[in-house]
């Protein structure tokens, strides 16, 4: 029984080194170009987008307060509503930007809506859980901290 096993387990190794050797022959076909700016492009949504453990504490939050704050400077009682929507969009835009530069590192151009509207769906769910940061006070404009 072992015998047979290993043989399995040898086929499966055979057939996935066949299916990276196809995708490595596949990527260098393409133009350099595309690669790396799809490569470029995947990495900035990959930083944008929520899929890190790291990126809302350490980009996505900070340019949300940021934005939020500039906006609480001509109408404070937007702070709540500026931050959740700045915060939405730097996830959106780090999902679509992922999917379009991995789309050009294949050289493909075109994104489709059912992709979009998971992008959207998943960034609102988080956009949510920054919603109910910013509604219960836990995050407040560089103004209300500085006084």
């Amino acid at each position: 029984m072992c015998h047979v096993m290993d043989h399995v387990a040898g086929l499966g190794e055979t057939f996935m080194l066949r299916i990276l050797k196809g995708l490595v022959k596949r990527l260098a076909a393409l133009k350099p170009s595309y690669r790396v700016q799809g490569g470029l492009l995947a990495t900035i949504g990959y930083i944008l987008s929520p899929l890190s453990w790291w990126n809302d504490v350490f980009v996505n939050i900070p340019i949300a307060y940021l934005i939020a704050s500039l906006v609480s400077i001509a109408f404070p009682q937007w702070f709540p509503e500026a931050f959740a929507a700045s915060y939405l969009a730097t996830n959106v835009l780090g999902f679509l930007l992922m999917h379009i530069g991995v789309e050009k590192a294949r050289g493909k151009s075109l994104i489709s809506a059912r992709a979009v509207v998971k992008y959207v769906v998943v960034s609102v769910i988080y956009t949510g859980l920054v919603l109910v940061l910013a509604g219960s006070g836990l995050v407040k404009p560089l103004e209300e901290l500085a006084s």
